[in-house]
C-alpha cells in the first residue's frame, strides 16, 4: 500500500514520535505538496507526496529498518542535533548508522547514562513510548544518604510532583557500586526520577538505565552499540 494517513507516514520515517509529529502537523509545521497539513489524519501517498516537516523534506519510501541498542555514556544530548553545537549520541554511533535518520526511543537526559534504543521504526517507537502500554523502566541511583521505610513506601505509592502525581513505582535496595537503589517505573516524565527523589529530599548523584520491557542492557560497554535480535524486538513489540 501506497496510501496511509500522515501521522504515520511520518512516525514510519522516523523523524520524531508520535506525540511529537502531531504537535508539528496541528501548528501547521506539516505541508503536503506545498499546503498546510489539514490534520494528522489527512491521507497521503509516500510514492508521489511531496513533504515538508518544519522546513525540511520527507522521504517517505521504505528504507532499511534498522534497531540499535546503545549503552549511552555521561555528557551527550539525548538527540541527533543540537543548534548550540554540543555533542549529542549521533556523534559516538558507527559510521554507517549515522545517514540512516535514527532517532531515540524515549529519552535520556545529558547527565544520565545507560540503555538506549534508536531506530527509525516508528511503530516501535509509539509502542514504547506511550504510557497506555506499560512498558517497565528499570534504572540503577545513587541518592545521598539513605531512604527511610516511609519515604520507600511513598516511592511505591506515588509522589505529587509539578506535572501530577506519579504511578507506583518499585524500589530496591542494591549493591552495585556507585549505585545504591534500583527504581522501577513505566512513566517518562521530564527528569522524573530526580524529581521523584528530591522531593523526598534527596539528590540523584547517578542515573543509569539497565532495562527497557524485556531487553536489558546486559555487559554492553559504555558508548557502544549492537544491533538488537529478531527476538529482542518481537519481545518489544509483543511486550
Amino acid at each position: 500500500m501506497t496510501e496511509t494517513t500522515l501521522l504515520k507516514a511520518l512516525t514510519d520515517a522516523g523523524l520524531a514520535s508520535r506525540r511529537k509529529v502531531t504537535e508539528a502537523i496541528k501548528a501547521g509545521k506539516v505541508k503536503v505538496n506545498g499546503l498546510v497539513a489539514e490534520n494528522f489524519r489527512q491521507p497521503v501517498n509516500v510514492e508521489t507526496d511531496k513533504i515538508l516537516f518544519e522546513g525540511r523534506p520527507v522521504n517517505l519510501k521504505a528504507e532499511q529498518v534498522v534497531y540499535l541498542m546503545l549503552n549511552k555514556p555521561d555528557g551527550l544530548l539525548c538527540t541527533t542535533s543540537d543548534d548550540r553545537g554540543r555533542r549529542t549520541i549521533l556523534d559516538i554511533l558507527p559510521e554507517q548508522y549515522r545517514k540512516l535518520r535514527l532517532y531515540p526511543v524515549g529519552r535520556l537526559d545529558m547527565d544520565s547514562t545507560g540503555l538506549l534504543i534508536l531506530t527509525n521504526d516508528g511503530a516501535l517507537t509509539y509502542r514504547l513510548t506511550h504510557p497506555k502500554f506499560e512498558h517497565e523502566k528499570e534504572y540503577l541511583v545513587q541518592v545521598e544518604g539513605t531512604l527511610q521505610p516511609r519515604e520507600k513506601q511513598n516511592l511505591e505509592r506515588g509522589v505529587r510532583l509539578e506535572d501530577g502525581v506519579t504511578a507506583p513505582a518499585i524500589i530496591k535496595d542494591v549493591r552495585a557500586a556507585p549505585f545504591n537503589y534500583s527504581l522501577i517505573i513505566h512513566e517518562g516524565k521530564k527528569r522524573q526520577i530526580r524529581r521523584m527523589f528530591a522531593h523526598l529530599g534527596y539528590r540523584v548523584l547517578a542515573l543509569k538505565r539497565i532495562r527497557m520491557g524485556k531487553l536489558t542492557l546486559g555487559t554492553l560497554k559504555e558508548s557502544q552499540t549492537r544491533q538488537l535480535t529478531e527476538r529482542e524486538i518481537k519481545s518489544l513489540l509483543n511486550d
